[in-house]
C-alpha cells in the first residue's frame, strides 16, 4: 500500500470506497459528516485543504484519507478527516496517513496538529493517546462537550 497526495480526480475511487464500506460520508473528528462522498465533494475538499494524503491498495483503491488544514498564523493545524476502510483497521492505515501529514507539517514550520474528539468516546481518546497526541482541554460545541488534543507533528513521522 502507498501513501501519495490526494488530488481531485480521486473522487470517484474514494467514493466508491467509502460506499464498499457501507459508509454514506467521511465523518470528520467529531463524528459530524465532513466530507460529502459524492464526485464532487470529494473533489472540493481535496482542493481546498492544504494537506490530503491518500493511502491506496493496488487491487483494492482507497483505503484511507487524512486531510488537515493550516491555522491562519501556519502555528497549528487542524486534523479535518482522518477514515480507514473497515477492512483495514488495525493494519497500522492510521498511523501511516498521520506520519505523512506529521511529516507535511513539520516540513512547512507547523508546531502542532489538533484534533477534537467527543468527550463521550473513550476508543477515539485512546486511540489519539496512542498516536503520540495528548489533551489541550476541553470546549462546548453544538454537538456536546469535546475534547481538544494535540501532537507535535515532528512526533507522529
Amino acid at each position: 500500500m502507498d501513501v501519495r497526495a490526494a488530488r481531485p480526480d480521486d473522487a470517484e475511487d474514494l467514493r466508491t470506497a467509502v460506499s464498499r464500506a457501507r459508509e454514506e460520508t467521511v465523518f470528520d473528528d467529531i463524528g459530524a459528516p465532513l466530507l460529502d462522498v459524492s464526485a464532487a465533494g470529494v473533489r472540493e475538499a481535496a482542493a481546498e485543504a492544504e494537506w490530503s494524503f491518500l493511502m491506496e491498495h493496488d487491487e483494492e483503491g482507497p483505503v484511507g484519507l487524512a486531510i488537515a488544514h493550516p491555522d491562519p498564523d501556519g502555528t497549528e493545524a487542524e486534523l479535518l478527516a482522518l477514515w480507514v476502510h473497515p477492512n483495514r483497521a488495525g493494519e497500522g492505515v492510521a498511523a501511516e496517513l498521520l506520519a505523512r501529514v506529521g511529516s507535511a507539517l513539520a516540513d512547512r514550520g507547523v508546531k502542532t496538529l489538533r484534533a477534537t474528539v467527543p468527550s463521550d468516546r473513550p476508543s477515539a481518546e485512546e486511540f489519539f493517546s496512542a498516536h503520540g497526541f495528548a489533551p489541550r482541554g476541553t470546549r462546548r460545541s453544538p454537538a456536546g462537550d469535546e475534547s481538544i488534543v494535540v501532537a507535535d507533528p515532528d512526533a507522529l513521522t
